[in-house]
């Protein structure tokens, strides 16, 4: 099982974000795994789809996400081991990428696919991005 973050989903996606290239690259290390994200990835990753690329390419992420990946939804608890984890890194972390280190740490996982550097500062977390 691995995590997966907004950045990579969108990068695959839209042909012309930077990470384009990597995120196809970075496919054959996902294959075999299960793929983990909150609902927080699926809202920022639809909503950035759907603003670059028109409503129909984020409801296809949406359905692929739906269908294919394992998803947490974020209750009260996990918001607030979130906030936890903001806390901790001081603000430099958003909340939803501190709720997903607080996810990865509740699920003893220590690899996240993303191309957001904030994630290094994350502690015993590993960033995979090319």
């Amino acid at each position: 099982m691995i995590f997966v973050d907004t950045s990579f989903f969108v990068a695959l996606v839209d042909s012309k974000d930077q990470w384009h290239e990597k995120a196809k690259d970075l496919l054959p290390v996902l294959a075999d795994e299960t793929i983990l994200i909150s609902d927080l990835i699926i809202v920022e990753s639809v909503s950035i789809i759907g603003k670059r690329s028109g409503g129909k390419a984020g409801e296809q992420l949406f359905n692929y996400f739906t269908d294919n990946c394992h998803i947490i939804h974020v209750d009260e608890k996990i918001l607030k081991g979130g906030m936890f984890e903001f806390l901790k890194y001081d603000g430099t972390l958003s909340v939803p990428d501190a709720v997903s280190v607080f996810i990865m740490k509740t699920k003893h996982l220590d690899k996240i696919v993303s191309f957001d550097s904030d994630f290094d500062k994350a502690d015993e977390i590993i960033r995979i991005y090319g």
